[in-house]
């Protein structure tokens, strides 16, 4: 994938950059394979805002992707690399032997003909989804299950991807993208290769409007707000927040409250992301 810029025909488009796109090949989705988004807002079905900051943009449709990858054995062909507007990667449409269509994340290499396949006696090539037990130390994997059947959960975002460090006993161990050091189980599946569109990180989003047509909503800061809607308003003047420590809109503790609580699977991690091992 490329990153496209613009004339700057306006100051908005001075800096603003966007994918190119070289990427896709089949520009329609499969309509089998989509499902209406219905738009709330941020809204439960009370019609309060449980999550600030969502509403408007452009209506969407949800792609069915198979995280699980268990139809074992039958060889699939890509039919097409499409664009998915719910995430970062892009998707593939592959049909199985039997005539069954299905998208998948698309990682890098992965382009139209190409065959993949799922299953232990799958082999280690880039698209194959393989129980970790054989996958080789080393390799770079994605989509990656945490519990046995239950669908890949880590290292599915554009760019993404987690390495096989060793394998000892019931267990393997993941250095997963945020520099973690994790077991899991052997028996658990991961996909080869390296998530695909792994420039979208570089896209600059260059005015709110574009933000807006994604669904995000503006974020005001708290201390530009009333003491009546934020613990951190009020005060004459550019006034600090006037508390000990920074506070949510509900007055809990923010920017460094540890909120992970403790959980069986801590166990399992080695080294957390910061660089120190788990007590």
């Amino acid at each position: 994938m490329g990153i496209k810029v613009y004339n700057p025909y306006t100051p908005s488009r001075r800096h603003m950059t966007g994918s190119d796109f070289s990427e896709i090949t089949k520009k329609t989705p499969e309509k089998s394979l989509c499902v209406s988004l219905s738009k709330n807002a941020g809204r439960n079905n009370q019609g309060k805002i449980t999550v600030r900051h969502h509403g408007g943009g452009n209506r969407r449709k949800y792609r069915l992707v198979d995280f699980k990858r268990n139809k074992d054995g039958i060889p699939a062909t890509v039919i097409g690399i499409e664009y998915d507007p719910n995430r970062s990667a892009n998707i593939a449409l592959i049909c199985y032997a039997d005539g069954v269509k299905s998208y998948i994340l698309a990682p890098q290499g992965l382009t139209d003909g190409m065959k993949v396949m799922n299953g232990p006696t799958a082999e280690v090539r880039v698209g194959n989804c393989l129980p970790l037990s054989e996958i080789p130390v080393g390799a770079q994997i994605h989509n990656i299950e945490l519990h046995p059947g239950k669908g890949g959960q880590l290292a599915r975002s554009a760019g993404n991807s987690a390495q096989m460090m060793a394998k000892e006993g019931k267990y393997a161990t993941l250095r997963l993208p945020s520099g973690e050091m994790r077991m899991v189980p052997l028996t658990c599946r991961a996909t080869i290769g390296i998530v695909g569109n792994g420039d979208h990180n570089l896209i600059n989003i260059g005015k709110a409007g574009r933000k807006r047509h994604m669904g995000i909503r503006p974020t005001v800061r708290g201390s530009v707000m009333n003491p009546n809607d934020h613990p951190h308003g009020g005060g004459e003047g550019k006034a600090g927040i006037g508390r000990p420590g920074p506070s949510t809109p509900w007055g809990k503790p923010a920017l460094g409250l540890k909120t992970r609580k403790k959980k069986a699977s801590d166990k399992l991690i080695v080294r957390r992301r910061d660089g120190r091992a788990i007590k």
